[in-house]
């Protein structure tokens, strides 16, 4: 059974890949219509599954099953259902699908729980609309700012809000996005910690010239200040990334005047994370003076690093070892809804192996007998939850 589950897990993925925006690739951004298409459609199989469902003001995707235990509390499992543009499929979905059919085996199978079990397809993890990551879960965390709110149009996601003492955690299944289960030949892994992040809008404004006629020592060219800061950011010491570099009324003849680029530093360790950004941000200072650049420097969205709750960790593990498995535990680079989630509660999370370590790519791949893994995994995981003290 659980082998057909993983089966099915994969036609999901693949239709569920067919929704886009954008015709030849994967799109789907916070609100649009592609968004709306696919909780129609992953709606359906929550409904199938036996889950009571709704969309909340954020465009959250939520199906319920209720335990028969009047004032139960409720715990979270999913993933975010939105991607990056040219996205692979499972880099969110797997999550949300792999909760679905392990609720629907143990429903199957007449289990009766202790606890209310909701499982989430989030609207928007990415930040491709808006440029701020996890609007859907911070909606519902209830942990957006005054700042978030100015950026949207959707003002009403604040309602999307849910009360903290509502739940007692959440777990969230999620490719690897990485190598390192591949290397180990291992099919799943546990996750201890997720590492913290700061993204910043970068701009050098210089003096727009002409290519022919202003000599090269008297030029104030933003993009040359710009590519030497993107040459060190390479060697900053941590995780960091430009993504993204625009210039301004670019053309090749003339001289570029405004340059701006995103900054992306990542690590475990917030000391050390704020740390490189500091260090970069001198590093700025001293590129546009030197080049006779003015420099902006803004902080677009920062989150701290945040540990796996040890409880869910634990079971997590038991799950995994039960199964003849090694339990390697392995930390996460990239930001996760947990992340969100870990204001109001506490949070796990189970990788699954993806080829290659590939992910924001449409090279995403997964193999269906890890899938069937993570199912096991899940369903053992919610079991062994409901008799834990």
């Amino acid at each position: 059974m659980i082998s057909h589950s993983a089966k099915i897990v994969q036609q999901r993925i693949g239709a569920l890949a067919k929704i886009t925006e954008e015709p030849g690739r994967i799109t789907r951004t916070f609100a649009s219509p592609a968004m709306r298409r696919a909780n129609e459609l992953v709606g359906a199989w929550m409904r199938a599954a036996g889950l009571e469902v709704r969309v909340d003001a954020a465009f959250n995707l939520l199906g319920r099953w209720n335990s028969t235990q009047r004032g139960a509390k409720t715990f979270l499992l999913g993933s975010h259902l939105d991607t990056v543009r040219d996205a692979g499929k499972y880099d969110g979905p797997l999550g949300v699908l792999t909760a679905i059919s392990a609720v629907e085996l143990l429903r199957e199978r007449g289990v009766k729980l202790p606890f209310n079990v909701e499982v989430v397809g989030f609207s928007d993890e990415e930040g491709v609309r808006y440029q701020t990551t996890y609007l859907g879960s911070r909606a519902l965390a209830g942990t957006l700012t005054a700042a978030d709110l100015a950026r949207i149009e959707e003002k009403q996601i604040v309602t999307a809000r849910r009360n903290k003492n509502e739940f007692f955690g959440y777990a969230e299944v999620h490719i690897e996005q990485g190598p390192v289960l591949e290397k180990k030949k291992i099919p799943v892994g546990v996750v201890t910690a997720i590492a913290g992040q700061s993204r910043l809008r970068v701009e050098f404004l210089g003096v727009a010239g002409h290519a022919g006629t202003v000599p090269m020592t008297l030029r104030h060219d933003a993009l040359a200040g710009a590519a030497e800061f993107i040459l060190a950011v390479e060697k900053c010491g941590v995780l960091a990334t430009v993504g993204k570099i625009e210039v301004a009324n670019g053309a090749s003849n003339v001289i570029p005047g405004n340059v701006s680029l995103t900054l992306d530093v990542r690590d475990q360790n917030d000391s050390r994370r704020l740390a490189a950004v500091k260090a970069l941000q001198i590093k700025a200072q001293n590129i546009a003076q030197r080049r006779g650049l003015r420099l902006n420097w803004t902080l677009v969205q920062q989150t701290s690093a945040v540990p796996c709750d040890k409880t869910l960790t634990q079971i997590f593990s038991q799950c995994v070892a039960q199964r003849g498995l090694e339990v390697l535990k392995l930390p996460s680079g990239a930001g996760h809804d947990a992340v969100a989630l870990s204001a109001i509660c506490p949070v796990a999370m189970l990788f699954v192996r993806c080829k290659g370590g590939i992910s924001h790519n449409p090279a995403e791949s997964v193999k269906t007998s890890d899938v069937r893994v993570a199912v096991e995994v899940l369903a053992d995981f919610i079991l062994r939850l409901a008799k834990h003290p």
